[in-house]
């Protein structure tokens, strides 16, 4: 008599273990599923996608297809009290699988906000790619050529497709370099929200011809010579005539087509060259031109310049250079020019700054300077190190 109750309590001990066992197992799996979806698609788990893979578990562990092939077979009847206790089983395990699936939904949130935190925000996405609309209004860059009627037209609402898992600066940068790649742009202002998309967007054509690479106070002239045969672009030469041997002016070479020479010298050198005379030139040996590099560099670059008069009531005001996006290269007011000014130098109002940045950097600091919007600013610690 008291085996067989000592038998039945110590049965009944081994089901609750059991019953536990599976149920926390349930738990984890949904954990584990909560956690996840949380870390690829950045979004929360469905509920019932974390019970469903909690409940499996209850299924493979209690056998549900032997056990009823086995009372198929038999032909016995079905125990109640093992229905309800399986059944029971199975509600547990679903009510765990639910809390547990928001658990790690919450824990692996967490973790992927710390990440972003460090390694700056993910582009949020579904999938393995990153869909990108253009907008259907494509606005123009400040300072350049619009870009052809026809080309402006197949760009608007134009879908375009990255990999997943870029931060947002890095899905701009792929953006950039994919519409001046493919699309021979030469200019791209914009704005990308935390989701990845796009909320403002200029674009602007290459810059092009002689004019944008002439320093203030020169000018471009063309004038019939005899360059050298190994003359390029770049070059120092001095300008003679022939008849009396008299040099007339120091210039730069910048194109040849034939007899026809285009020279770049100051605009106040410019009117001593006639038409209808024919020079002699005389190549310079080569002298470093950090402004020729820079124009060359800067042409190349994703940056422009840009040109900010600072407000009396800009937000600018009282700024230090140094806290600005972008880079400032030089600051006029009334003590004059100052070239490359510390980082800590504040800006007064009424002062121009020169800043290299891209376009919509630029185009916000211009807003801010007539005080419509809040500067762009910099991480100063990121800058530091």
């Amino acid at each position: 008599m008291l085996a067989a109750q000592f038998q039945g309590v110590a049965q009944f001990g081994a089901n609750v273990a059991f019953g536990v066992g599976v149920v926390a197992g349930a738990g984890a799996i949904a954990a584990g599923v909560g956690a996840g979806h949380r870390w690829y698609a950045r979004r929360p788990v469905p509920e019932g996608l974390a019970v469903l893979a909690g409940v499996s578990v209850v299924a493979l562990a209690l056998s549900t297809t032997t056990a009823l092939d086995v009372v198929i077979e038999r032909d016995a009847a079905v125990d109640g009290e093992a229905a309800l206790a399986n059944v029971t089983l199975f509600a547990l395990a679903a009510g765990v699988s639910l809390v547990c699936g928001r658990l790690g939904d919450r824990i692996a949130l967490a973790v992927v906000e710390e990440d972003l935190t460090e390694v700056g925000r993910i582009v949020r996405s579904v999938g393995r790619n990153i869909t990108v609309t253009l907008p259907e209004e494509v606005a123009d860059v400040e300072g350049h050529d619009p870009l052809p009627p026809e080309l402006t037209a197949q760009l608007a609402g134009k879908s375009l497709s990255f990999p997943r898992g870029l931060t947002v600066d890095e899905l701009r940068s792929r953006l950039v370099t994919r519409l001046k790649a493919d699309y021979g742009v030469g200019s791209v202002d914009v704005e990308l929200t935390p989701e990845g998309d796009v909320e403002y967007l200029a674009l602007g054509s290459r810059v092009a011809g002689l004019g944008p690479t002439l320093a203030p106070g020169s000018a471009g002239v063309a004038v019939r010579a005899d360059p050298a045969f190994t003359a390029s672009p770049g070059d120092a030469v001095q300008v003679w005539t022939d008849d009396p041997p008299s040099l007339v002016t120091t210039a730069e070479l910048r194109a040849t087509a034939g007899d026809v020479v285009t020279l770049a010298l100051d605009a106040a050198d410019a009117a001593s060259l006639d038409a209808s005379t024919r020079y002699r030139l005389v190549t310079l040996p080569a002298t470093a031109r950090s402004d020729r590099e820079f124009a060359a560099l800067l042409r190349a670059a994703d940056e422009t310049l840009g040109v900010v008069t600072v407000g009396p009531d800009s937000p600018l005001r009282d700024l230090a250079v140094g806290d600005l996006a972008g880079s400032v290269v030089a600051v006029a007011g009334e003590a004059g020019v100052t070239a490359v000014p510390h980082r800590d130098r504040p800006l007064a109002a009424g002062e121009t700054a020169y800043v290299v940045a891209r376009p919509d950097v630029l185009r916000r600091l211009d807003a801010a300077a007539n005080g419509q919007g809040t500067p762009p600013l910099r991480d100063r610690a990121t800058a530091d190190d």
